[in-house]
């Protein structure tokens, strides 16, 4: 599955942002989606992953509360709905998609490209 993120930019401390991870290929109902992020000098993180179908979310407990994950199958698309957004949240986001669950990056097969997300303070 080929994977294309959009929607990152610059906002200020306590804005949002949405972000979103168009899917093409093989049927994407088939996959776990999840999102990471890398901080300039950090190894990347996870940020947040659903199911399938949509029915179970998970969050790192440093964005819990503040963002959501939420799939269309009928688009082929993952968004992230980020609030409350905090200057430690600045990054580059990059959306994945796996066959098995887990948060570890190894757990997912194929990668976007990434999307900068700047919060200011």
């Amino acid at each position: 599955v080929q994977l294309q993120a959009s929607g990152g930019g610059l906002v200020q401390a306590g804005g949002s942002l949405r972000l979103s991870c168009a899917a093409s290929g093989r049927t994407f109902s088939s996959y776990r989606m999840g999102w990471f992020r890398q901080a300039p000098g950090k190894e990347r993180e996870f940020v947040a992953a659903i199911t399938r179908s949509g029915g179970s979310t998970y969050y790192a407990d440093s964005v819990k509360g503040r963002f959501t994950i939420s799939r269309d199958n009928a688009k082929n698309t993952v968004y992230l709905q980020m609030d409350s957004l905090k200057p430690e949240d600045t990054a580059v986001y990059y959306c994945a998609a796996g066959e098995v669950s887990g948060r570890h990056q190894s757990d997912f097969s194929s990668w976007g490209q990434g999307t900068q997300v700047t919060v200011s303070s």
